[in-house]
């Protein structure tokens, strides 16, 4: 290691290898030299609005200072870009939204994933991602769903887990976001979430901890309140809960604009109002000259920005320079292309796919030529190319002059070029308009004077859903198609759960893909024609009935989060879902058999041989679920504890393994305001999906 120089008293720049002494040393010598102004301009963002005025009011143009930062004492500053799809900067690499990624159930994919994304946003200036994004799902209508994992607490933080490592591997700060119950998209600036301790702690906070156990550095916190505070002021979310108990060592940063009403927020624990000091800078100064807030605060929040920044700015990096020309390298293209074959979900399938070349297809519906990769909103990515459904079919069957057959504006005519043909392949689901993050069309970003850049459109875009089914045209598309083609396969391409009723019995095969990202077309016609099987897993519950999920109000100002939803909801009301979590085909046969179980020191170990029948080789997701007594307090049918993504050759077997500690197993006794175990016979349970009929069940007794 280099020799660390003595601590200048002039530039207090980053010394990579410097030891967590060295680090420790430098941040007291800065917080010894620096004003209380220059301190108290380290915990905001700064010169958001003047760039975004300068870029036309273009979304991350540049990069944007988050944080820290002191010219004077040559204190580096933070430079965020969001990612929940990739870089939100240039022209990078643009993956398959969270969502797409949550349904391949591939957590070392999602690491290079994450991987891939410190490298772009190194070689773009970045070291601070908000690629990490968890909320739960509790219902399909949320406008931002496609920014998350899925329903389940467990899936979500071993996947989050995965991407934040993956972007820490290369010394970005990765930040998860948004704590707390941040699940309705058009009320978010205003809507009060009601949730009683035992639902926090069980359903909407362990993927939370489950990250930050992981190691992941930062934490944006949400714009809605939660039981009658907004988040950004919390004090029981981000110091009682955050540092206290769950011992989180890195910083706390706002969510852009309205992050923070009150300067109070940074004796609650929010270190950095972000994008810049609407609430803190001078008013926050103020309030510790006049003895509002304590000193020690600012102190403690530079700490905090400081001890993290330079840690992962000291570290030595896995390459030895991050260059221009690592933004949407092939490497990253074919990772995108992958998380977009690996995220496909089969959902139904009468025997149709594959297709094979000598069959005469045709394409039908709108969103066939549309690079369709997701919302505008604050995760747009802007990616050097979009492979889009008609380009991947035309690419991979060599017709250049494929055109799309017909759409939603004259079905009839769609379906009279339909007849005939050995298959018609209809794309249809939404785009930015019907869901995404919400963007008012009179929102200026907390500004008024940003100029003409922004008076061109003034209608919102995004939001919540206001239907769970597709839109009518695209319906008496599909029946119009299917009618006259037997073999009608539809795509599905949609942030989250689709209500398929009303058309499901008259096709032979649909197909989720989500919003694929740049090689979506490429890995759709890989999985239609065979080259590669569809392996995704729901990650969410598909109803039969929207009135199957919990209520919804995308306008609400007040709403009550329960403890169940997603497949726990179902269970719980015995309602039968169209598709379970975890569902999805193959075109393979997979089958589990000698599930083994037994108490071991700290929890359960469990292990099940999975078994390829099939004629091609394939990937399937073994998951493990557990049952409880039910005896003290009243618990879910089965959690989600375990599971593996399995690659297998026909003929394959291989033996699964899981571990289930004691406290994956506990519930939350709000009496005691402790973790407690429930003694008595537990089921464990081996399937391929929450309501597999052929489950494999065990139980042991704790």
């Amino acid at each position: 290691m280099a020799e660390i120089p003595a601590i200048s008293r002039q530039s207090f720049g980053p010394v990579k290898g410097a030891s967590k002494a060295d680090i420790d040393a430098l941040v007291e010598a800065i917080l010894d030299v620096a004003t209380l102004a220059e301190k108290v301009a380290m915990m905001s963002g700064k010169g958001f609005f003047k760039a975004y005025q300068e870029d036309g009011a273009v979304w991350a143009t540049r990069p944007y200072r988050a944080g820290a930062g002191c010219e004077r004492l040559g204190v580096p500053a933070l430079w965020f870009t969001d990612g929940p799809r990739g870089v939100c900067r240039g022209n990078s690499t643009c993956f398959p939204v969270t969502m797409a990624r949550g349904a391949s159930w591939d957590v070392d994919l999602e690491r290079r994933i994450g991987e891939a994304m410190a490298i772009e946003a190194r070689a773009q200036g970045c070291n601070l991602s908000g690629a990490v994004c968890v909320n739960l799902l509790r219902h399909p209508a949320w406008g931002r769903a496609q920014e998350t994992y899925g329903e389940d607490p467990f899936h979500l933080g071993e996947m989050g887990a995965a991407l934040a490592t993956g972007l820490q591997t290369h010394n970005v700060i990765a930040t998860v976001k948004h704590l707390a119950v941040n699940s309705i998209e058009n009320a978010r600036f205003k809507i009060d979430v009601r949730a009683e301790e035992r639902a926090l702690r069980e359903v909407y906070l362990p993927h939370f901890k489950r990250i930050i156990d992981a190691g992941c550095a930062s934490v944006m916190s949400a714009y809605n309140k939660l039981n009658g505070e907004y988040c950004g002021q919390n004090r029981w979310l981000l110091t009682d809960l955050l540092r206290h108990e769950w011992g989180f060592d890195g910083f706390v940063h706002s969510d852009w604009i309205l992050g923070v009403y009150e300067v109070y927020g940074a004796s609650a624990g929010l270190d950095i109002e972000n994008p810049e000091p609407r609430v803190f800078g001078d008013a926050l100064l103020r309030a510790v000259e006049s003895g509002a807030v304590e000193p020690q605060v600012i102190d403690t929040a530079c700490r905090r920005i400081l001890s993290t920044l330079y840690r992962f700015a000291c570290a030595n990096d896995p390459l030895e320079a991050y260059a221009p020309d690592l933004v949407g390298r092939r490497e990253h293209v074919e990772l995108a292309l992958e998380a977009a074959e690996k995220s496909a979900v089969l959902l139904s399938n009468s025997g149709v796919l594959p297709i094979s070349r000598d069959m005469r297809v045709g394409v039908f519906g709108q969103l066939a030529s549309l690079e369709n990769t997701g919302d505008h909103g604050s995760s747009r990515v802007r990616p050097p190319h979009v492979v889009t459904p008609l380009q991947g079919l035309a690419d991979h069957l060599g017709t250049p002059d494929m055109a799309v057959l017909g759409d939603e504006m004259d079905p009839a005519a769609a379906a009279e070029a339909a007849r005939g043909l050995d298959a018609a392949i209809i794309i249809a689901g939404y785009t930015r308009i019907e869901e995404g993050e919400f963007i008012p069309g009179d929102m200026t970003l907390g500004r008024e004077d940003l100029g003409p850049a922004l008076a061109e459109d003034r209608t919102h875009i995004g939001g919540d859903r206001e239907a769970l089914t597709l839109p009518e045209r695209q319906v008496a598309l599909i029946r119009a198609v299917a009618a006259a083609n037997p073999n009608t396969i539809i795509v599905l391409v949609a942030g989250s759960a689709v209500i398929v009723e009303d058309w499901i019995g008259e096709v032979a095969a649909v197909l989720q893909t989500f919003y694929s990202g740049m090689e979506g077309g490429r890995a759709l016609a890989r999985l239609l024609y065979g080259e590669v099987s569809p392996s995704g897993k729901l990650p969410f519950t598909v109803a039969r009935r929207a009135e199957d999920y919990p209520f919804f109000d995308r306008d609400a100002e007040r709403i009550e989060y329960g403890p169940y939803c997603g497949y726990t909801l179902f269970d719980r009301e015995k309602s039968e879902p169209r598709f379970a979590f975890g569902h999805g085909l193959s075109y393979a046969r997979f089958k589990l058999r000698a599930l083994k179980v037994r108490k071991f020191k700290g929890g359960i170990e469990a292990s099940v041989a999975v078994r390829n029948d099939g004629t091609m080789a394939a990937d399937d997701v073994v998951q493990l679920y557990a049952g409880f007594p039910g005896k003290v307090v009243e618990r879910p049918v089965r959690l989600l504890r375990g599971f593996e993504r399995v690659s297998l050759r026909p003929g394959d077997t291989k033996v699964c393994r899981f571990f289930v500690p004691a406290e994956n197993l506990a519930f939350w006794n709000p009496a005691t305001r402790a973790w407690q175990a429930e003694p008595g016979e537990h089921r464990i349970m081996a399937g391929r999906s929450s309501d597999d009929p052929d489950m494999l069940v065990q139980t042991v007794d704790l």
